[in-house]
């Protein structure tokens, strides 16, 4: 066996890394963030967190860096300082199966945060979400079996969204 095969076989038998992960930079409080984001999303843990020892930049006990899923996607995070701030520009959408399920995802999300149109909410940590149903998407593309107008002149009367009221509007009906 070559050199070179010999490297590409190691390669091949690494752990695939994901090469693309979002990285939230909040001012500060991100270690109580992760742990609070990975409470809320089944299939979610923290992986790994590096925090200041004071010698740098950021204050001792500052999270430095967060290696952390969330229902199976990587992501990293850390505290930044005062000049980090979130906008509504990068949102996380959380997909849900049922109402029961978008009705608790908000009722987390939302606790201390600020409630938004359309199915946005602000979390207390400044964080954009989307709470949606999975079968929006389908909603928005498919002509053939419904209407994507009426469900989203539906939705933008909602806050929360309620997926029956949106699956009627679809359907033809309100």
């Amino acid at each position: 066996m070559t050199d070179v095969s010999r490297q590409t076989a190691a390669v091949a038998n690494r752990t695939k890394v994901q090469s693309v992960r979002p990285c939230l930079t909040f001012k500060e409080r991100a270690e109580e963030a992760v742990n609070f984001y990975v409470s809320v999303f089944p299939n979610s843990r923290v992986v790994s967190m590096l925090r200041s020892d004071g010698n740098g930049p950021l204050p001792k006990g500052s999270l430095w860096h967060a290696r952390f899923v969330l229902d199976g996607q990587e992501y990293t995070a850390f505290d930044g300082g005062e000049s980090f701030v979130f906008t509504e520009a990068f949102s996380l959408v959380a997909t849900c199966e049922t109402q029961d399920e978008l009705d608790e995802i908000w009722a987390r999300l939302s606790d201390g945060g600020e409630e938004g149109p359309c199915g946005w909410l602000k979390d207390r940590f400044g964080v954009s979400w989307q709470v949606v149903p999975a079968a929006l998407g389908q909603m928005m593309s498919d002509s053939k079996s419904g209407s994507p107008a009426k469900m989203m002149e539906a939705l933008l009367k909602m806050r929360k969204l309620d997926i029956a009221t949106l699956e009627q509007a679809y359907r033809g009906g309100a």
